[in-house]
């Protein structure tokens, strides 16, 4: 085994078996097993004029701010124990148009990544970027003049595009970061913060209300522009750092030990595996259940603490690359392929997998697509992982008036301007995968039929709490006034079911095996820089 060094200033060699290392190589096999992620803790920060940041030192500890001087040719160094960061609208001379060719829109990054791929086939440069819903948009330093865009915008809407859209926007002032420190007043648009004992802590104030307070954060603070006229607070910290912000807040705190370890992996993996989300913001991933929830050092555990530490390092593989390490709160059962979600490239470990306590080792999955056979699903409760849990299974109804309303405003966020009505006649479930979840739903509307797919089903229709579900109508005086959803699962439900390994931990599994047990062939592994890079 080879044991830590610490960094010298000089070059110490050290023989592990037939191989040597320097003091230098081993410093950078320690980065690349534990590198530094930027994780974005405060998005579009600037959008509202009551915006505020308070970043304070522990008790005791010292801030030190670095950001460009007002001719933008150095750097200022300040130290203060405690900053609060306001928006200045600030005039321009002239008014900026800010105009972006938007392609698609999506509930999910995993379908606007698949968009984005196939725009790319058809020799569309891309990036996703994600102001609310996500989005791809045609690369803006490639389509950089209004006679590109335009071009593009009418060839795209010819052709049958018919949800592109030009977002045109005209900016009068732009929002600047304003600080004050001493008599000194400072407006700038980067800020770095660090601070003595490493730690600084963070409230984050918008309209009168404090969305985080006084959460503490390992590692530094960047304030910086994102692509959306405003700014991003981005936390730079180690990998086994962020995830001992993860694993408590999503795994719970009542969880049995062998599921917090499984949830340690997963979360390690799952970040590694998604570093190009937030390219476009000049940022790697975001701190809420977009991505996987992340708060800082607030509230963790011993527990968990121990469990990051018992798996330090490990992440789960698929040809030695880490997975995409999706899962979910509750299953319903069954987990979901990769498929039945989203688009794209199918995941080979991301596969349905029957979610029983007492699985056949002959019977890893099953095909309940016919009605007869999902409503028997649905209709079982005993013998699965989730038992005992209110997602397990679940009844919601909308009325007619209410699931008009909801598909209404889906399509005016997904871009669609073109199709409009008045009243949903009928709905009805038009293609169904073998795991049970709804591939294509059909509403029949006064003015003709609209097609909603895969995970975009829960968006366009509130009462689901996913896609496993089945429809009953709703009948008063034989007249139709709205759907019962009658399903199981919360989430997407692909990958583990987080309230399934709490029931495998207390039958005693082991974490490697619990992870075998919803992602099939993998391997789990000590990770190296070629798992992510």
């Amino acid at each position: 085994m080879l044991k830590t060094l610490g960094i010298f200033r000089q070059t110490v060699i050290v023989t592990v078996c037939s191989f040597t290392l320097t003091a230098g190589e081993i410093v950078q096999a320690q980065v690349d097993s534990n590198p530094v992620l930027k994780i974005g803790i405060v998005q579009r920060f600037g959008e509202r004029p009551q915006d505020r940041l308070t970043l304070k030192a522990p008790s005791g500890g010292k801030l030190t701010l670095t950001f460009p001087s007002a001719d933008g040719k150095s750097t200022q160094t300040l130290t203060s124990d405690r900053l609060v960061i306001d928006i200045t609208p600030q005039p321009l001379a002239e008014p900026i148009l800010e105009e972006k060719l938007v392609l698609s829109n999506h509930r999910s990054f995993e379908n606007a990544d698949a968009s984005a791929f196939h725009w790319n086939e058809k020799g569309v440069q891309t990036e996703i970027a994600q102001p609310r819903r996500w989005q791809v948009w045609a690369k803006r330093d490639v389509y950089d003049s209004m006679l590109l865009r335009y071009l593009m915008f009418y060839t795209l809407r010819s052709q049958g595009n018919l949800t592109v859209q030009l977002d045109r926007r005209i900016l009068p002032q732009k929002a600047i970061a304003s600080w004050t420190v001493g008599d000194f007043k400072y407006n700038r648009d980067r800020l770095d913060v660090s601070s003595s004992s490493g730690i600084v802590e963070v409230s984050y104030q918008r309209e009168n209300k404090a969305e985080i307070s006084n959460r503490p954060y390992a590692g530094t603070l960047n304030l910086q522009p994102n692509a959306h006229q405003s700014f991003t607070l981005v936390n730079k910290v180690p990998l086994e750092t962020y995830v001992r912000g993860v694993v408590p807040h999503e795994i719970g705190y009542n969880a049995p030990y062998a599921a917090v370890q499984a949830q340690a992996i997963l979360a390690r993996t799952y970040v590694l595996a998604s570093l190009h989300r937030f390219k476009a913001d000049n940022y790697e991933l975001c701190a809420d259940t977009q991505c996987q929830v992340y708060r800082g050092l607030e509230n963790t555990t011993e527990v968990a603490d121990r469990a990051i530490a018992d798996t330090r390092g490990l992440v789960l593989t698929y040809n030695n690359r880490v997975i995409d390490a999706l899962y979910s709160s509750t299953t319903g059962g069954i987990t979901a392929n990769y498929n039945d979600l989203w688009d794209g490239t199918p995941r080979p470990y991301l596969v349905s997998v029957l979610d029983l306590a007492k699985r056949p080792e002959n019977q890893r999955s099953a095909n309940i697509s016919a009605d007869k056979n999902l409503k028997a699903f649905l209709d079982r409760q005993e013998g699965f992982n989730e038992v005992g849990w209110r997602t397990l299974r679940w009844s919601k109804s909308g009325s007619l008036d209410e699931l008009q309303i909801s598909l209404k405003k889906f399509l005016r966020f997904s871009g669609d301007n073109i199709t409009n009505f008045n009243s949903i006649k009928q709905l009805r479930v038009t293609k169904r995968a073998t795991s049970g979840r709804v591939l294509e739903m059909e509403a029949i509307t006064d003015t003709g039929k609209i097609l909603v797919k895969k995970d975009e089903i829960i968006d366009a229709f509130d009462p689901p709490d996913s896609t496993f579900f089945r429809l009953e109508p709703i009948y008063q005086n034989q007249v139709l006034t709205g759907y019962n959803f009658i399903g199981g699962g919360l989430g997407h439900g692909v990958g583990m079911s987080q309230t399934g390994s709490y029931n495998l931990a207390r039958m005693g599994w082991s974490y490697d095996r619990i992870l075998s047990f919803y992602y099939t062939n993998t391997q789990l592994q000590k990770l190296l820089p070629e798992n992510y890079k």
